[in-house]
């Protein structure tokens, strides 16, 4: 399949401890390469991730696709190119131009975005959420909690829900899948905090769907039937692949020209 098929993106997925990429089909959501992962540097300091990051696009970018649009998810709020948070990476990218940064190491446009975003666009185009009409809320139940809007086919960026306060706690340190690994909370207990978490996305939401991300959604049996809420709310379906699927998707469309 040759780059100047309109179906073919890069995508690449950063996060705190691994960078993955894949090239995408994006018309069907499907992965047309290997799945490459590498482990984030130490310390996820900027030169040493962009280095990273280079010599994975390196693997990817053979001749065929080498023109490919390339989208690239990263944990941070990311408004106008810039980084303005860091999650499980070093502060240092805070305030960064970071998108630039990558560019120029790349010598290419890329569209840049933040991981739960690259997640909720790749559920909205290709997984749980393709069909939904209204608003959906994408969640990943990891280290934190990430949080995605989009309402009608459009994502709301930057939407750090995972941060609202619950109990006088910052809803993630206390709700997050880390946070039952460390507690040793049974599936009933956890599922206790996440009825509070997600009944309080309700009421400033209204959602019409929540989607339920992260690895513990593959255990989604064991506790979303123990959650009683308004909206539906079901398992990702594209689980490790979706920061890709969703990087793939934004750059499609953002630089359709490459294809």
């Amino acid at each position: 399949m040759s780059a100047h098929d309109r179906d073919v993106a890069i995508g690449i997925d950063i996060g705190g401890t691994g960078i993955k990429g894949a090239s995408v089909n994006v018309r069907t959501g499907t992965l047309i390469s290997d799945r490459i992962k590498i482990p984030t540097p130490r310390g996820a300091r900027p030169g040493d991730v962009i280095d990273a990051v280079t010599e994975l696009f390196d693997s990817l970018a053979h001749d065929d696709i080498a023109d490919a649009p390339l989208g690239v998810a990263f944990p941070a709020v990311v408004k106008h190119g810039v980084t303005m948070s860091a999650a499980n990476v070093s502060d240092e990218w805070i305030g960064l131009g970071a998108e630039k940064l990558f560019e120029d190491a790349l010598s290419r446009d890329i569209s840049f975005l933040n991981d739960a975003d690259a997640a909720g666009l790749a559920e909205l185009r290709f997984g749980a959420a393709r069909d939904a009409d209204g608003v959906t809320l994408m969640t990943t139940l990891g280290t934190g909690i990430g949080t995605a809007i989009l309402c009608d086919g459009i994502l709301v960026p930057n939407v750090e829900l995972g941060h609202i306060e619950l109990d006088g706690h910052d809803a993630e340190t206390v709700s997050s899948n880390a946070a039952r690994e460390r507690e040793g909370l049974s599936w009933e207990d956890w599922a206790q905090r996440l009825q509070r978490y997600y009944s309080a996305c309700e009421v400033y939401l209204s959602p019409d769907l929540i989607v339920v991300g992260g690895g513990v959604s593959k255990h989604h049996q064991n506790f979303l039937p123990l959650l009683d809420l308004t909206a539906e709310i079901v398992p990702a379906q594209l689980r490790n692949n979706a920061g890709i699927l969703g990087a793939a998707a934004r750059a499609s469309e953002m630089h359709p020209a490459y294809v």
